[in-house]
């Protein structure tokens, strides 16, 4: 396997504030030299409340990709006290750099997915609706057209800036700015351009209410966007893969893996 870690500020000659991340880890199943073919794309968004990234949602997510044929990009984002855009102009520039190097990598630069977990899962729906923000045009001008995903997964996201919040993700993005949580509720950003969603979460979620997805798969429906939604019986919120070395073993919730990879590969999204 190929791995290296990218400086996505340095290479698209912007500058990095006090605090901002901006690094792209990328894990290749051959050296990019001599690809044997080429393979779709996953960028994978750890959750955390923007106020860490997780590791269980990191480089596994991304191996259990590499396994089935992708090739695998996790995103080390800023998180509080750095307020938004920075995380979605860091998200922008992730699949940017992957559709400009496709040929390097090996990757097929119409086939690039997201997968987001949580807080992940919020930033990743902003790049499948919030792709075409000024935010974006102004840090990567003619760039920008290379931001919005193919596809999306979102497992477990915080969308809702609503009745049905996760606050301390918003209160970490937004710094209590009542405005901006309202512009970046997700379920109200949908539109005919968004990327294809698939979506998972479970019903009884301790800590992001499952109608986060439900809102979202509404939103979805409404405008027409294909989208395929999974809400299993129980399982407690970060479950990742839901084994024992993510943390929590559920049986049931493992099978939202196989589900994504059909889902993906069957071209329903893709």
């Amino acid at each position: 396997m190929f791995c290296e870690k990218v400086d996505l500020y340095k290479y698209f000659g912007l500058k990095r504030k006090a605090g901002d991340q901006g690094y792209l880890n990328v894990y290749l199943p051959e050296a990019p030299d001599y690809p044997s073919r080429v393979r779709p794309a996953m960028l994978v968004i750890a959750g955390g409340r923007y106020g860490f990234v997780a590791p269980r949602e990191k480089e596994c997510i991304a191996l259990a990709y590499v396994a089935q044929g992708f090739a695998a990009f996790t995103l080390e984002y800023s998180v509080a006290p750095v307020r938004f855009p920075a995380q979605l102009i860091e998200g922008a520039m992730a699949i940017a750099y992957i559709r400009e190097n496709a040929v390097k990598l090996g990757v097929k630069p119409d086939k690039v997915a997201a997968i987001g977990f949580s807080a992940g899962g919020h930033l990743t729906g902003m790049l499948a609706t919030c792709f075409d923000r000024a935010e974006i045009k102004k840090a990567l001008g003619n760039r920008a057209a290379l931001v919005r995903p193919d596809a999306v997964i979102l497992s477990y996201p915080v969308i809702t800036g609503g009745e049905k919040a996760h606050r301390g993700s918003f209160d970490n993005l937004c710094g209590g700015n009542k405005e901006l949580v309202d512009t970046l509720s997700l379920e109200t950003c949908v539109t005919e351009k968004s990327s294809p969603a698939f979506i998972w979460a479970t019903a009884d979620d301790n800590a992001v209410p499952s109608e986060n997805s439900l809102l979202m798969a509404m939103a979805y429906k409404t405008a027409g966007v294909p989208f395929e939604l999974h809400i299993f019986e129980s399982g407690r919120h970060g479950l990742s893969l839901a084994t024992e070395e993510t943390a929590w073993v559920n049986e049931p919730v493992q099978k939202w893996l196989s589900l994504s990879y059909t889902c993906l590969k069957t071209a329903v999204l893709f």
